[in-house]
């Protein structure tokens, strides 16, 4: 009996491939944000190497020893430094013996803040021979009255010393004609206590925006990074602020470098003067009285003897 072979099973189709554009799609992302990433870069490189480097200073800062050096600006003779309490302690005969010639110290903040480390700051670094001056942080939403007595009050400059310095560079405030008024306040105040006429600190973009045009009567501090030379002519600006992420031995982490335009000498005469002598009193003129010589009685009637002929 033949038994019938079973029917064979109907073939089936392949399942389809799987779609594969998916990773076209997230190739061609990747591209683009490569790209994009790549023209930000070339735009911003300054500030984005400026961010990466004082991030690493971040979180390196409890490594580090005091004895890191960075190399003084080529070009220039006479190179300076700023400082404030996030210093912290500074050896002081050391930071002079790195080639510092002045250093500028912070004073005080604002209507009421005095600088924790001003007056140890102030005394050592003039023990240590390095030319000085003070410096006021302003704020511009303040009287600039109350803030010039501060300074006043806080810094005792000397014949010696170098000006009195206004800091001027936070961007918040409520009106830029009020904000003038208050710095020419605090700048006259100032310039009448102590005689001598005080130097103006800005950043580069803040003193273009807000203050160029309007305070060209004073010396001026410009602070101006990432660029070979500052923006503005020579002839416009005293000291140049290069670099705020140095290194000097003597302080522990980054510190403000400074260079002056010209010689040791003209930073010398840019120094607070001894106040002129009094004039001296005139010598009082005593006129002498003319004695006239008696006539003797035998002249006198010899005279009455002529006159009677």
């Amino acid at each position: 009996m033949l038994v019938p072979l079973p029917l064979a099973a109907p073939a089936t189709a392949p399942p389809p491939a799987p779609r594969r554009g998916w990773r076209r799609w997230v190739l061609a992302g990747l591209l683009l944000g490569l790209l994009g990433a790549g023209t930000y870069y070339l735009r911003h490189q300054r500030p984005l190497n400026r961010y990466v480097r004082r991030t690493w200073a971040t979180l390196t800062a409890r490594y580090l020893t005091g004895h890191e050096r960075t190399p003084l600006l080529a070009g220039y003779s006479v190179h300076g430094i700023d400082v404030s309490a996030y210093q912290g302690r500074i050896d002081w005969p050391r930071v002079a013996q790195q080639g510092v010639r002045f250093a500028f110290i912070k004073a005080s903040e604002g209507g009421a803040m005095r600088d924790a480390r001003f007056r140890r700051n102030w005394r050592a670094a003039r023990a240590a021979g390095i030319l000085s001056g003070a410096y006021h942080y302003f704020q511009p939403n303040r009287d600039g009255g109350q803030q010039a007595a501060l300074f006043i009050a806080t810094v005792p400059l000397r014949p010696g010393d170098l000006p009195p310095v206004l800091d001027v560079e936070a961007p918040k405030f409520h009106d830029v004609a009020e904000m003038r008024r208050e710095i020419r306040q605090w700048l006259t105040a100032v310039e009448a206590h102590y005689k001598v006429r005080p130097i103006l600190y800005s950043n580069y973009a803040f003193y273009r925006h807000y203050l160029a045009g309007h305070f060209d009567d004073y010396p001026l501090w410009l602070a101006h990074y990432e660029v070979a030379h500052p923006a503005l002519p020579a002839e416009r600006w005293i000291i140049w602020q290069h670099s705020d992420e140095a290194y000097v031995p003597g302080i522990r982490g980054t510190v403000d470098f400074n260079v002056f335009q010209g010689s040791y000498a003209a930073l010398q005469a840019l120094q607070i003067a001894e106040p002129a002598p009094p004039p001296a009193a005139p010598v009082p003129v005593t006129r002498k009285k003319t004695v006239r010589p008696r006539r003797s009685l035998k002249q006198s009637g010899r005279t009455a003897e002529l006159v009677q002929r």
